[in-house]
C-alpha cells in the first residue's frame, strides 16, 4: 500500500493521481514540525562536517576558492542532499521516515526530481533564511498544511502510518482492454483527476440519473486527453474507469523502469 517502499511497488500502490492514497489524511501542523526538526538537526551535522571538509582542503587558498567552498557546502546541504533524498525515497525525508510521512503531488501521485527540487529552493529561503516563520504560518492556514514550497511544487505531506483499510484500484473494464492498449492516453489535470477518482468511487450510490450526467460530463472533459476516442456507445463509467486504470498501469511501468535504471546505475558504479 502506500506505506510500502518504493522498491515494493505493487499495482496497489500510490502511482498515479488516481491512485488510493488520497484516503490518507493530511499531516497535521505538529508532526510535520517534529519531522523538520529532524531534518533540521541532519542538515546541521552535514553542514558541520562539509565545512570541515572543505575548511581543511582549502587552507592556504585565495578568497575566491574559499568562496566557492562555501557556495558549495551550502548548496549540497540545503539543495542537493534534501532533493536525492526525497526523490529516491519517493517523497521521503530523514525526517518523514522516522515520523512516517510521506511528501505527495497534489493529485496524491508520487513526487519526482522537479518537485523534490522545487521543495528544497523554497524551502531553503523560508525556513533557513526566515527561520521558518513563514512556513508555519502557511502550514497552519492551510487545511493541508502545505507550507509555501507545496504550493510552489503542487504537493502536500500525508500521514502514511496509519490504519486505513483502502479500496481496492479501479480495475480496467475487459470489453475496453484492447482499446486502451492502443490508446494515448495523457496525464489529467490535477482538478480533473481529483473529479474522476471521486466520480468512480461514489458512483454506485448515486442514483442512475445523476450518476449519468456527472459521469456524461466527467467523460467529455477527459475526452480531450484521449485519442482515438472509446467504442461509440461505452457507458462513461467504463470510459472513465479504463482511462484511470490505464494511466496507473502506465505510470506504474514508468516508475519501474526508472528503478532499473537506477539499480544498473548503481551496480555500475
Amino acid at each position: 500500500m502506500a506505506g510500502q517502499e518504493f522498491a515494493m511497488l505493487t499495482s496497489d500502490d500510490l502511482v498515479t493521481g488516481e491512485a488510493v492514497a488520497l484516503d490518507l489524511p493530511p499531516a497535521g501542523l505538529a508532526i510535520r514540525i517534529a519531522s523538520g526538526l529532524i531534518d533540521l538537526v541532519v542538515a546541521l551535522v552535514l553542514l558541520v562536517v562539509l565545512a570541515l571538509v572543505f575548511g581543511i582542503a582549502t587552507t592556504n587558498v585565495d578568497g575566491a576558492i574559499a568562496t566557492i567552498a562555501v557556495i558549495s557546502v551550502t548548496v549540497l546541504v540545503f539543495v542537493a542532499f534534501p532533493t536525492t533524498i526525497e526523490t529516491l525515497t519517493r517523497g521521503r525525508s530523514l525526517g518523514k521516515l522516522a515520523t512516517g510521512l510521506r511528501t505527495v503531488r497534489d493529485d496524491a501521485g508520487p513526487v519526482s526530481f522537479h518537485h523534490a527540487l522545487i521543495r528544497a529552493l523554497i524551502g531553503f529561503v523560508e525556513i533557513y533564511l526566515f527561520s521558518g516563520v513563514p512556513a508555519f504560518f502557511s502550514m497552519l492556514l492551510s487545511d493541508r498544511g502545505k507550507r509555501l514550497a507545496d504550493y510552489a511544487a503542487g504537493t502536500y505531506v500525508v500521514r502514511s502510518r496509519v490504519g486505513l483499510s483502502l479500496p481496492a484500484p479501479t480495475p480496467m473494464p475487459p470489453h475496453l482492454a484492447s482499446w486502451a492498449a492502443g490508446a494515448d492516453v495523457a496525464s489529467l489535470p490535477t482538478g480533473l483527476a481529483l473529479g474522476v477518482r471521486q466520480f468512480l468511487g461514489r458512483a454506485r450510490d448515486l442514483d442512475p440519473v445523476t450518476r449519468q450526467a456527472v459521469g456524461a460530463r466527467l467523460a467529455e472533459q477527459v475526452s480531450a486527453y484521449v485519442a482515438p476516442p472509446p467504442p461509440a456507445g461505452t457507458p462513461p463509467y467504463d470510459v472513465l474507469a479504463a482511462v484511470v486504470a490505464t494511466r496507473r498501469e502506465r505510470d506504474l511501468e514508468r516508475l519501474r523502469r526508472e528503478q532499473s535504471s537506477r539499480r544498473r546505475l548503481t551496480a555500475s558504479g
